[in-house]
């Protein structure tokens, strides 16, 4: 295969567990972070030896990966850059927690590769945040992002929740006012979903939290106020001004390919999906999960689908060498006169109101 693939890195550290969180993650000493330096950089000449096609965006996640400091940071990406094929005009990506502003050096990031940031703001109110266990504050965020785009970023990314704990429109407004006013170009919207094993499930049913109709209106208001302010929905929780959106992101949703490297990290690869477990001795044995096959037709259907231009009938039989399923149309074309989707007879898509209802009816299409 000759497209470009994606790579990401998984960074499984934090200073603190968010109440709502499930991702492998946790608190280490800075001995850990050398020790997971080393053994990353293992994996990265391992996979790096494995191919030879470009890799178009890399993306550093976690956890929290600024939690590394900026020589830990810069010397990884040289790493990747050694041992990869990095494109010329690649889209690299570093997660980073709003107090970064006052530990990381964004000039010496910016000169080692790293082009895009995106921040865990959450929400602007000082309630919402001590409700989700952040453990930083409006005014540390802006700082940060202030920062960076003093540094000479022009990608910055701010991540808020919907439906959490004392969350109203009018808080929801203020939130959003709050990123556009720090003139970012990228803003995730995700709803809360309570996940198993954290600590907003073990006191569920004390917190105050929107029901469902109420967390909807949440939704389609954030939808309808983001708009406003420029930030167009490319997917179903991503918004960004004009030619801003996130391209490892959207590799995802185009059902195309990547490696993952860390603990819990996923890959899609030579048509086969695996991954690793949740665990950094696993990792460090470099032991592999198989799940299969990847990028199957339901696969392409379901992932293009979490996309505003939804899937191309066009890409679809170019893919698959076979006609677009005349049954899944009749089916959008039922979903399109309730407004939960649209079509143009080429390409299909859902709606802000179907995107809330998206699961069940994929659910009926595929």
């Amino acid at each position: 295969m000759s497209e470009n693939i994606g790579l990401y890195l998984h960074i499984p550290f934090c200073r603190s567990k968010c109440a709502y969180c499930d991702f492998y993650s946790g608190k280490a000493s800075e001995k850990e972070y050398d020790i997971y330096i080393t053994e990353s950089i293992k994996k990265i000449a391992y996979w790096g030896s494995r191919t030879d096609r470009t890799v178009s965006s890399v993306y550093f996640g976690g956890g929290t990966p600024s939690i590394l400091g900026t020589d830990r940071l810069c010397k990884l990406l040289s790493e990747v850059k050694n041992q990869f094929n990095i494109a010329k005009n690649a889209e690299i990506t570093l997660e980073a927690n709003p107090e970064s502003g006052v530990s990381l050096d964004f000039e010496r990031l910016l000169c080692a590769g790293f082009n895009r940031l995106s921040v865990g703001l959450q929400s602007s109110d000082e309630k919402e945040l001590a409700a989700l266990g952040r453990i930083h504050s409006p005014g540390e965020a802006e700082l940060t992002v202030k920062k960076a785009k003093e540094a000479g970023f022009c990608n910055i990314s701010l991540d808020i929740m919907l439906g959490i704990p004392y969350q109203t429109k009018e808080s929801l407004q203020k939130t959003i006012e709050f990123c556009a006013g720090c003139g970012v170009q990228h803003i995730s919207a995700y709803l809360l979903k309570i996940e198993e094993g954290t600590r907003f499930d073990k006191i569920k049913d004390s917190l105050s939290l929107p029901d469902e109709d109420e967390q909807a209106q949440l939704y389609l208001y954030a939808v309808e106020q983001l708009e406003a302010k420029g930030y167009k929905q490319y997917e179903i929780s991503n918004f960004a001004a004009p030619s801003f959106e996130s391209r490892h992101n959207t590799l995802y949703w185009n059902c195309g390919e990547y490696i993952g490297i860390g603990p819990a990290a996923h890959s899609f690869f030579k048509g086969k999906r695996f991954h690793y477990e949740r665990s950094k001795e696993s990792f460090y044995r470099n032991e592999i999960i198989t799940d299969g096959d990847g990028g199957d037709e339901e696969e392409f259907l379901m992932l293009s689908l979490r996309l505003k231009n939804g899937l191309s009938f066009e890409e679809y039989e170019k893919r698959f060498k076979k006609p677009f399923p005349s049954a899944v149309i009749k089916k959008i074309e039922y979903y399109a006169k309730m407004g939960l989707m649209e079509t143009d007879g080429k390409s299909a898509g859902f709606t802000p109101k179907g995107f809330l209802v998206s699961n069940s009816i994929l659910s009926e299409i595929i």
